[in-house]
């Protein structure tokens, strides 16, 4: 009978501390990685072994919180984040393509958010689509604001269609700005941990950045702008049309969405997909496509995500 494989590593035994972080309280961090990747983990002092079909993925992981812990603390969405990397294809890293914002440093989680990253900043329009919790949105934004930091553009203008999903936006209390500010929050979320609540609301009262509607974008020309759609497959055709023909000279815009979720009535096609068919291998143009093992949120959204996809017609009722 085969004995398990086995991978180790040694971070010597110098940093008492360091090595606790590693751990995490009563080695939890530990135990997060025996459960996730069904490998047994034995430490002497400075030396971790990992025994197990994943051995190897435990040992980068290891290595990944190590170097972590030099500078900050592990959490254990650290340790999460670390076990996720590890099964997204593409070796550790991609600092060469991290986004600098003021907060902080962004870099892609495996290799579609590490392709997705550069397709941003080697393309006038980019299409991000895959389903929730893959960081198309959340990247989307970091570049924006990177952009906005060098002076690469002037603006931000983030949109998003304000779909009635079952409810009616005349019945919602307040006037329009209240009534559609639910729909824009995710991306004023995305704006606050990257530069700042103060910051945010006096670039959005200088009109340096802009959250609106979908609809407010009729018979614009945005010139020097970074230009995001979020959640494009609740567009219609003619919709989407209308704001790939906003991008004016110097802009650069970024197309994100799930085509498997959409809130358009039955009979209105998706202008997301629509345009992705269109299109297709028109220079210029740069599509990346995320799939459930890109989630980089709880491990059971993926798990969520992956039941669906097996489910045909996205669970819809047989």
């Amino acid at each position: 009978m085969n004995a398990a494989p086995e991978s180790s590593v040694d971070f010597g035994s110098g940093d008492n501390a360091r090595l606790a972080a590693v751990c995490g309280p009563l080695d939890e961090n530990l135990r997060q990685l025996e459960t996730r990747l069904g490998v047994e983990i034995r430490r002497r002092a400075g030396r971790f072994s990992a025994h197990g079909a994943s051995a190897d993925a435990a040992v980068a992981v290891l290595r990944m919180l190590h170097d972590r812990a030099a500078t900050q603390p592990v959490t254990p969405e650290d340790v999460h984040l670390a076990i996720q990397e590890t099964g997204m294809g593409g070796a550790p890293g991609g600092d060469e393509l991290a986004v600098e914002t003021l907060r902080g440093r962004i870099r892609g989680r495996g290799a579609n958010q590490r392709q997705y990253l550069e397709a941003i900043r080697g393309h006038d329009l980019s299409f991000g689509i895959g389903p929730a919790g893959t960081g198309k949105t959340y990247l989307a934004v970091a570049c924006a604001v990177e952009a906005l930091q060098r002076e690469a553009v002037r603006r931000l203008v983030l949109v998003r269609p304000a779909v009635e999903a079952g409810e009616r936006l005349g019945f919602l209390p307040g006037d329009m700005s209240q009534k559609i500010d639910p729909y824009l929050r995710p991306m004023y979320d995305a704006l606050y941990e990257m530069v700042g609540f103060d910051r945010v609301a006096r670039l959005v009262e200088r009109n340096v950045i802009e959250i609106a509607p979908l609809a407010f974008m009729r018979g614009r020309t945005l010139n020097e702008a970074f230009i995001i759609l979020d959640e494009a497959q609740n567009t219609t055709v003619e919709q989407i049309k209308m704001f790939l023909t906003r991008i004016g000279f110097g802009s650069r815009a970024v197309v994100t969405g799930d085509i498997t979720q959409t809130d358009l009535p039955a009979h209105r096609q998706s202008g997301l997909r629509h345009a992705l068919d269109v299109l297709a291998g028109v220079p210029g143009i740069a599509v990346v496509r995320f799939s459930a093992k890109d989630v980089v949120r709880h491990p059971l959204v993926q798990r969520i995500v992956e039941a669906y996809e097996r489910e045909p017609r996205g669970g819809e009722p047989k």
